[in-house]
């Protein structure tokens, strides 16, 4: 006999978003998805049973301690059963942890794999789950953008002091072992501190190894930091990658950097040939909408937000028992599910607890003061068509 909507219990996915503080720009694609959705997921249907469902987000502030207490308001007083977050070299992994300990599961995206493992450590019984590109998939990307300059080259590494550039120089699951195994020599005087004050030190570095190619992961405005300085020195490099270049900035960093031509990773447009497990929505449509209501040009991120709400629904309707806890981490460890992201598998992931994502290469490029990021290398996704040939800095 069928149960009653009224019978079955309520369920809740959280989501745990930087509304305010530094990072706070990089929650907008989750706060619009959360509000896109919200009719989609007023109910989940399993089995006989026909579900409620609240959609529910408390704010990081862009902090971990407030990342924190965030899960534990999304367990102690909405019930959330899955909890879903992304962004935040240090947020991110302040979140998963915090569901670790409260024992309820956890999708998480939008940080290199290996930082993730690196930080959290992954293995059976875990309740956190993670999909994401890789330090290595980076370096292919970008090794392959700067042979179309040539064979070998010179590069200079404009990195951090902290988790992230620490990671890109290690030497062994890092970037700089995949990027040398090609034949490019990387230099790097040391790391830096942000937000920079000056590059001068690396600039002389730079051209005393004659680096004509600077590796990034810059913020916009530190990698226009470095731009400004270069120019007033004479030793503007001939390319530029950054695997930060996410979404193009706004205001006078984009400005500063528009002559640079900027080459990045893309993990989402509106060309990736997917389709929603919800509704069966494209990427080109959810682009629309988001530009609809928005009035802002698509961002990458907003794809894979998009994935974290599929997969949070798609774990509470194929758990055993959607009201426990360790039922639905379970649900996700086994989960492969094709989304508006592509396919995300749990199953044969690069490692325990995470489902791997594919990387092409973009740049972007000024039309009559309308920027938009175009695929300049697709080896890993060759059905996405090449948009536009690679160039150099003006």
């Amino acid at each position: 006999m069928a149960t009653t909507e009224t019978a079955a219990k309520r369920l809740c996915i959280g989501a745990v978003v930087p509304r305010t503080g530094r990072l706070s720009k990089l929650g907008d694609p989750l706060s619009f998805i959360l509000t896109h959705l919200a009719p989609r997921l007023s109910h989940l249907t399993r089995g006989n049973r026909r579900h409620p469902v609240t959609l529910a987000w408390r704010d990081s502030r862009s902090d971990p301690a407030h990342a924190r207490q965030a899960v534990t308001e999304l367990v102690r007083h909405e019930q959330a059963q899955i909890i879903v977050t992304m962004a935040g070299t240090k947020v991110l992994p302040a979140v998963a942890d915090a569901c670790e300990k409260a024992g309820v599961a956890c999708v998480s995206t939008t940080f290199p794999w290996q930082a993730y493992v690196h930080t959290r450590g992954t293995g059976p019984g875990r309740f956190t789950y993670h999909f994401a590109w890789g330090l290595d998939d980076i370096a292919a990307v970008f090794a392959e953008m700067w042979e179309r300059l040539g064979p070998r080259h010179h590069v200079g590494c404009l990195w951090n002091d902290d988790l992230q550039g620490q990671l890109l120089r290690h030497p062994t699951h890092g970037f700089a072992p995949v990027a040398s195994a090609r034949g490019h020599h990387l230099t790097e005087p040391g790391g830096y501190r942000e937000p920079a004050q000056d590059f001068t030190a690396h600039l002389g570095h730079f051209r005393d190894h004659n680096a004509e190619i600077v590796t990034s992961a810059s913020t916009a405005e530190d990698l226009a930091l470095f731009y400004r300085q270069a120019g007033e020195r004479g030793q503007r490099p001939r390319l530029i990658t950054c695997s930060r270049w996410l979404a193009y900035p706004r205001g006078t960093a984009a400005a500063e950097l528009d002559e640079a031509r900027v080459a990045t990773l893309m993990y989402w447009s509106p060309r990736h040939p997917f389709r929603s497990s919800l509704d069966g929505s494209t990427a080109e449509q959810l682009a629309h909408a988001y530009q609809q209501r928005t009035g802002n040009l698509w961002i990458q991120p907003l794809g894979l937000a998009h994935a974290l709400l599929e997969v949070a629904a798609h774990a509470l309707t194929t758990a055993d028992d959607p009201t426990v806890p360790r039922s639905v981490a379970d649900a996700v460890g086994r989960t492969r599910l094709p989304t508006i992201a592509g396919l995300l598998d749990w199953t044969s992931g690069p490692t325990a607890n995470v489902a791997h994502v594919p990387l092409i290469g973009g740049q972007w490029k000024t039309h009559h003061r309308h920027h938009e990021l175009a695929v300049v290398t697709n080896t890993n996704m060759p059905e996405i068509p090449v948009e536009a040939d690679l160039a150099p800095a003006r």
